[in-house]
């Protein structure tokens, strides 16, 4: 009758309550760090490829493993996007080279726009998939530790957010053209207000690693600007071009 008083005392309970959340906050912290800093090796993560229906799919992406059990339709034996299972094969993301050496982790070459494209991607599996750890090589040390080549990625993924961002900034003080394709008549560009004209996009270089163009519209007082290409076929004051 005296413990039952006790236990059923408000203040004792509160006490327990607090005890108990002490002891949660304590621990779960460690647990989670646990989980997190599971450490794989390229031989472990390749047992996790799908053949295996008594253990989880996993596949890498710049080091991070994420379990992709629950796409098995895709990441499983037979699906599309099986190539990715079993490895960290990060390059394929942009590359489309889903055999043999395109199968790799290596960035090497990528733009910044591509290399952007994968850090994206990744953030795309943290947002809807579980993630389990890293895998211990170009990305990560034995330790966990993000290496150079992660660093490195990130910052040049960084790179290439701001470049777009100034090439958007730029490209907006010359308005584009308008566009259209129909099989039948293939495509024309014009423009409401000015005449359409090809211009280099000065900063795709460092974006892509390759020099592109645009359409864009000019008045007729800025046609004597250098870079200016009329279309091929095109009136010099026409506003549509078939192109």
């Amino acid at each position: 009758m005296v413990v039952k008083k006790i236990i059923s005392s408000p203040f004792v309970a509160i006490a327990v309550l607090v005890t108990l959340v002490a002891v949660i906050f304590r621990f779960s912290p460690k647990l989670l760090l646990s989980r997190q800093q599971r450490l794989f090796t390229a031989e472990e993560l390749a047992l996790h490829n799908g053949t295996d229906e008594s253990i989880p799919i996993l596949l890498g992406i710049l080091g991070s493993v994420f379990d992709v059990t629950k796409g098995k339709s895709h990441y499983g034996v037979g699906g599309g996007y099986n190539h990715f299972a079993g490895r960290d094969a990060s390059r394929a993301f942009v590359s489309g080279n889903f055999t043999g050496d395109g199968l790799t982790d290596s960035l090497r070459g990528l733009s910044s726009t591509e290399v952007k494209s994968i850090v994206e991607w990744r953030e795309f599996y943290f947002r809807s998939y579980t993630f389990v750890g890293k895998l211990v090589g170009r990305y990560y040390d034995n330790q966990g530790n993000a290496t150079k080549y992660l660093k490195g990625a990130e910052a040049k993924a960084a790179r290439g957010a701001q470049l777009l961002e100034k090439q958007k900034a730029e490209e907006a003080k010359q308005p584009g053209c308008n566009s259209r394709w129909s099989q039948d008549e293939g495509g024309e560009v014009w423009c409401d207000t000015g005449f359409p004209r090809l211009v280099q996009r000065p900063l795709e270089i460092a974006l892509t690693g390759k020099m592109s163009k645009r359409c864009a519209c000019f008045l007729e007082d800025q046609l004597d600007q250098q870079g200016l290409e009329v279309y091929e076929g095109c009136d010099y004051l026409a506003q549509t071009c078939r192109v």
